[in-house]
């Protein structure tokens, strides 16, 4: 299956809400516990973010260092998956969530992703690849994941490159206002993911000219979210799943 085929397919014209890092408003982001949350809650799909560990593992965590949301400190691309897997990545959040561990993006898949669609944001600082697009193209072809994920990335060149890698796969082109990285002219992909507070119709329109779906991030407000709806916006990305689905009336 196209691309564009498998995205059609995942949305059938509905308004998806995908989990931010999971249900973060609830759990601690990009865990396990989050992850199933926000399926209990009756999200689409979750949003996640991956890095490659120094001995080549593809974790799941938001920031390039563990300092913001574990008892650890460093970088994780210097950290191998024993060093990572030791720290805890839930009791800053709460004490009830102590001793909940970083996932890797295959124990994802196999907690959620049959019940879930995976947006993978691989995280890049470099136009320069350290061999993570690779790493998540096997993975999603070890378990059977084509047809259940979206590939994005504020770097296009990283997109660029998973194309090349395992074509087929709906890519999601993700924008901010500080944006880092300058489109080039023979991108293509198949969603834009722009900051949720820029859009008007007027962009939605604009948008939707270079690609087909939208998913926006990070909607919390309810009434936002009812006026992201109708603009056409096709997915909506939230720490709140349960209060976004409501909003919209799913």
């Amino acid at each position: 299956m196209s691309a564009k085929t498998i995205i059609e397919a995942m949305y059938r014209g509905r308004t998806l809400v995908f989990g931010h890092r999971g249900a973060s408003a609830y759990a601690p982001m990009n865990t396990i516990p989050a992850f199933e949350l926000a399926r209990k809650q009756g999200a689409d799909g979750i949003e996640l973010d991956v890095h490659r560990s120094k001995d080549g593992h593809v974790v799941v965590l938001h920031d390039f260092s563990v300092d913001g949301t574990t008892n650890g400190v460093g970088d994780i691309s210097q950290m191998t998956l024993a060093q990572l897997k030791s720290l805890d990545a839930g009791a800053w959040f709460h004490p009830s969530f102590a001793n909940t561990h970083i996932p890797t993006l295959e124990e994802v898949f196999l907690a959620v992703g049959r019940h879930l669609f995976i947006n993978i944001e691989i995280k890049s600082r470099k136009i320069e690849s350290d061999g993570l697009e690779g790493l998540v193209a096997n993975l999603i072809h070890t378990y059977g994941m084509k047809e259940r994920v979206i590939v994005s990335s504020f770097n296009p060149h990283v997109l660029m490159r998973f194309r090349g890698l395992y074509e087929g796969v709906p890519l999601g082109y993700l924008t901010a206002p500080d944006e880092l990285f300058p489109k080039p002219d023979s991108f293509s992909f198949e969603a834009h993911h722009p900051y949720q507070g820029i859009l008007d119709e007027a962009h939605v329109a604009k948008y939707k000219t270079e690609a087909p779906f939208i998913n926006t991030w990070t909607v919390n407000e309810p009434t936002r979210a009812v006026e992201l709806a109708k603009m056409g916006v096709n997915g909506l990305i939230t720490d709140k799943p349960d209060e976004i689905l409501r909003a919209i009336g799913r």
